[in-house]
């Protein structure tokens, strides 16, 4: 059984105790509601528990965690997609970001770490063989570390709590009023739990029914995530080369045992969706199940709210914007304007590009294989002022393809269960590209990248430098990881917080995010286009057919933020890098110091 997550949850009650053998860990236990000493008898009833773990901490697609800021695509908080969201208009307020929790809630982060704590607990005192205890630990210490990373990132330094307070009586809550740790502590202790799960678990689990737990890999590719955080200008304004020392160090730990157990680029970028149990490239995974009319599916709702409204019973969301689609390099890795063997033509925007734009952007006039159909393609322009999509228009004139599964009929998109994978291995070898140009070694950062690079099948050159800029310097390194990321990993919830992290969030400001308009021309175009359009070479289409521009050449637009919500444009406040802790939290807890950019003493960067 691949380890799913879904909402059903057992009452432990008489039933647990007739059960026998290995259990669908489909079924939770939460331990709230059960008792230590049943649940941790042996292995398989722990397991049970820690499905709930699993259940509660594994995020999302989009790496959404299901809190506060966590739980926002921040794909919508880049220039990726359009939304209308405070964090960009400049007018986040104290309480706005509650990730930290204002209120005693099981759902929140210190109510998911309670949870973990208590599981460690039960583990450490129960009669469990060391090996089984240890693995099970293991898990539990990464998801550990995992909620910690989710708070350092977003307020800077919060109190480490290792062991589950007790719940009620003056002692109680007066050892509950835990000051906040350092940073460099928090950063510290994510590391030591992610050392001991990498310590204690396997580099594969056996049996396809194990797909989706907590490897060694998977442990040591999240803390050279952590260290590569905590290195980048947000958390280390002063470029302390020893942070980026221990980034390396921890980016070559995770590459060597990621390879040493089977794991590798898939060989192509645009099935590596596609393939769950067994996927070469899935390092960090969330599984979904696709169930139609079963009570234990699990759908992940993406390709089914992705997919254009009238090809399935979608709605058409996660569009690009014409600011992604401009990004993307030409065939030789250049980027648009700056190839001389593939010259950019904005009327043929699409022509020649880095095969990763046709996998990831669907564009008007695209080949776009869709319920089964390998012929089927995508238009988007429009006919006067009117779209000639069926229903639900694209406002940029794009599509997200990524991971959209071609082989869904047009009833069983609501079903897809493909997996989120929340860190790919091509994010392990970015990872230590950009640690590897920390410490100076460039030659080991363009490795990386032209690895990457290959596989997306961008042209090698004749210098075999797959269109990257020969002798690039640190600085100019640092630029092409940044950029690197933002193409090979759009749309997977990572751009926002790579600028963030960069301290880049204000390149940002001024703009309004942007649709691009394509318009069938009122002369020349033969009557029975609509209906030949798919027969018809889409070079002389575009030629002929299509305006793109506005008489003196620049492209026709659609402004995608309103001037009523971004009077400014996008307008990201420097303090935002660090957000305040609500005041409700600290109302709770007075041994908490508010952040020293939202009034208070308290220095993130310690």
């Amino acid at each position: 059984m691949k380890i799913n997550r879904i909402a059903t949850l057992l009452a432990f009650s008489a039933s647990v105790l007739t059960m026998a053998g290995c259990k669908d860990t489909l079924d939770k236990i939460d331990l709230a509601s059960a008792n230590e000493e049943l649940v941790f008898q042996n292995a398989e009833l722990a397991f049970l528990n820690l499905s709930f773990i699993y259940d509660q901490n594994l995020p999302g697609w989009f790496g959404v965690t299901g809190i506060g800021l966590g739980n926002e695509n921040s794909s919508r908080l880049s220039e990726e997609a359009q939304a209308d969201l405070k964090y960009l208009q400049g007018t986040i307020v104290q309480n706005d970001v509650t990730d930290i929790g204002v209120a005693i809630n099981k759902d929140n982060n210190y109510g998911r770490i309670r949870t973990i704590n208590t599981f460690i607990r039960g583990l450490e005192r129960s009669p469990i063989p060391t090996q089984p205890r240890n693995q099970l630990k293991g898990e539990a210490l990464f998801f550990r570390a995992f909620r910690y990373f989710d708070l350092v990132r977003i307020y800077g330094g919060v109190p480490l709590v290792l062991t589950p307070l007790q719940a009620v009586g003056e002692e109680a809550r007066n050892e509950a009023y835990v000051p906040r740790n350092s940073t460099t502590e928090c950063f510290n202790q994510i590391v030591a739990d992610l050392d001991s799960a990498i310590a204690y678990l396997p580099g594969r689990w056996s049996g396809n029914n194990n797909w989706g737990r907590i490897t060694s890999g998977a442990a040591a590719a999240f803390k050279a995530r952590a260290l590569l955080y905590a290195a980048s200008p947000q958390f280390n304004r002063s470029d302390d080369a020893t942070k980026w020392q221990r980034a390396f160090a921890a980016s070559q730990q995770a590459r060597t045992i990621l390879t040493a157990n089977n794991f590798r680029l898939h060989a192509s970028f645009e099935r590596l969706w596609f393939d769950e149990v067994g996927n070469p490239e899935a390092v960090l995974v969330t599984g979904y199940n696709n169930g139609p009319g079963t009570g234990t599916s699990k759908n992940n709702t993406y390709d089914n709210g992705t997919r254009p409204a009238y090809t399935g019973t979608g709605g058409g969301s996660n569009r690009p914007t014409w600011d992604l689609v401009k990004a993307f390099p030409m065939l030789d890795g250049k980027k648009p304007g700056e190839s001389t063997k593939y010259p950019y033509n904005l009327q043929l925007f699409y022509k020649n590009r880095d095969p990763r734009f046709g996998r990831t952007i669907a564009y008007n006039g695209a080949n776009w294989p869709l319920n089964g159909n390998a012929n089927y393609k995508i238009w988007t322009y429009l006919r006067g002022t009117t779209s000639v999509e069926p229903s639900g228009a694209t406002n940029t004139g794009f599509y997200l393809r990524k991971a959209i599964d071609p082989a869904l009929g047009i009833n069983d998109a609501r079903y897809s269960g493909n997996d989120w994978i929340e860190i790919r291995y091509a994010e392990v070898l970015l990872n230590l590209a950009e640690s590897a140009c920390g410490v100076g070694n460039i030659a080991e950062a363009y490795t990386q990248l032209k690895a990457i690079r290959a596989r997306a099948g961008i042209e090698a050159g004749s210098d075999g430098n797959y269109g990257l800029q020969a002798g690039m310097s640190r600085a100019q390194m640092f630029d092409a990881i940044l950029y690197e990321r933002q193409i090979e990993l759009a749309f997977e919830g990572k751009r926002f917080w790579d600028l963030r992290r960069w301290l880049k969030m204000e390149t940002l400001n001024g703009k309004r995010r942007e649709g691009l308009i394509i318009t069938l021309k009122t002369t020349g175009v033969p009557a029975d286009f609509a209906t030949n359009r798919d027969n018809l070479d889409l070079d002389f289409v575009y030629t002929n057919y299509f305006t793109l521009t506005t008489a003196n050449g620049t492209p026709t637009v659609r402004v995608l933020d309103s001037p009523a919500s971004f009077p400014k444009g996008i307008d990201w406040q420097s303090k935002y890098y660090f957000f305040a802790l609500p005041q409700q939290s600290i109302d709770n807890n007075p041994q908490l110091i508010q952040n020293n950019t939202w009034g208070g003493a308290f220095d993130p960067l310690q």
